[in-house]
């Protein structure tokens, strides 16, 4: 049995070279209608996500997240780094905590990550 998430957001490309940069991320199949995603998956180490462009039946976020993702990563600060490049903004910076180095951001699709040392 598998589970991950489907992001639904305003520019699927767009989104798809934000975390290949950020993450790392590797495709590993697309779907495409009309001249939009309807669904792409991708693969982060042993995790996996799929996107797609928004449309009328599935809104993109826009600034409300109704889901938090956390990607446990070797090194956080840099995952975190290359996401503040990408257009991300912090919401909580990359710090020690009693229950481990992480922090969070929201992406420029409006979704929030929590990223931690893994």
């Amino acid at each position: 049995m598998n589970l991950f998430p489907k992001l639904v957001v305003s520019d699927a490309k767009g989104a798809i070279a934000f975390y290949t940069e950020a993450f790392g991320a590797k495709e590993a199949d697309r779907y495409e209608m009309d001249g939009k995603i309807a669904h792409v998956r991708l693969v982060v180490g042993d995790a996996q996500f799929t996107l797609k462009d928004e449309d009328s039946v599935d809104p993109a976020p826009g600034d409300r997240a109704a889901v938090i993702l956390m990607l446990e990563v070797a090194d956080p600060d840099a995952v975190g780094a290359r996401m503040e490049a990408g257009g991300a903004s912090v919401i909580f910076p990359i710090e020690d905590h009693p229950y481990g180095r992480m922090g969070r951001f929201r992406d420029p699709f409006g979704h929030v990550w929590i990223i931690s040392r893994g």
